[in-house]
């Protein structure tokens, strides 16, 4: 039995419009589930500082240990070649790292105490003796974590953990420091103290005893770097 033109016209209807909605049904879902993953976000940007020696101190406070000639004198050791870079996540400071590396044959008697010939001398043991630069040619730190909180006049109170190398031993530290951001510029100031002692680190038995220091030294920096 044919059916009626009229009849094929409305199942042709039916059909085409069941296929549209499955279509549409389709689609829908697939984007769904694309866009129900979301936009991936952008990693926060980051700025990387150069450390520049020439406009920053590096400075070891050595406390006064000896019996010999310079007894009740500190010793105030300066890093003069060292270089570093700073990278600090834009706006929220955090995430954030350091590494610094000094020289060790940059290190130097700068105490005004001494005369000129004297430093000459501790400036020899501490060559020969205390940090040989030829067995130990540096002093690295590598920063491992960075916490920080806003402080006053758009500082930054911040608290740098990482791993010191020292004497071919390396030690964790934890490092305190105020970091301040201005244009191209980001400066760090703080200080924190090591037991030489955990790092095999001599006081001089040599003939003057010159650099016959305590366990404690104290590290005293203002570092300043410069926008990459």
């Amino acid at each position: 039995m044919r059916t009626p033109a009229n009849g094929l016209s409305l199942i042709r209807t039916i059909a085409i419009g069941v296929l549209t909605l499955l279509t549409f049904i389709g689609a829908s879902s697939t984007g769904g589930a694309r866009n129900s993953a979301g936009p991936i976000s952008d990693a926060p940007a980051t700025t990387k500082y150069s450390l520049d020696a020439s406009q920053s101190k590096f400075i070891a406070h050595a406390f006064a240990g000896g019996l010999f000639w310079f007894k009740g004198h500190d010793h105030y050791v300066a890093a003069r070649d060292f270089k570093g870079e700073v990278e600090i996540t834009s706006e929220s400071l955090t995430p954030a790292s350091l590494r610094l590396v000094v020289q060790s044959g940059s290190l130097v008697e700068t105490g005004a105490v001494f005369t000129e010939p004297q430093k000459q001398i501790i400036n020899k043991e501490l060559r020969e003796i205390v940090l040989p630069p030829a067995q130990y040619p540096e002093i690295i730190f590598q920063s491992t974590g960075v916490t920080g909180k806003p402080a006053a006049n758009g500082r930054y109170d911040v608290k740098i953990t990482g791993d010191l190398t020292l004497h071919g031993v390396t030690r964790r530290i934890v490092i305190p420091a105020q970091v301040t951001l201005t244009g191209n510029d980001m400066r760090a100031v703080g200080e924190f103290s090591i037991d030489r002692s955990d790092y095999k680190v001599k006081a001089t038995s040599a003939f003057h005893g010159l650099v016959r220091v305590r366990n404690t030294v104290k590290f005293n920096f203002d570092v300043v770097g410069h926008r990459q």
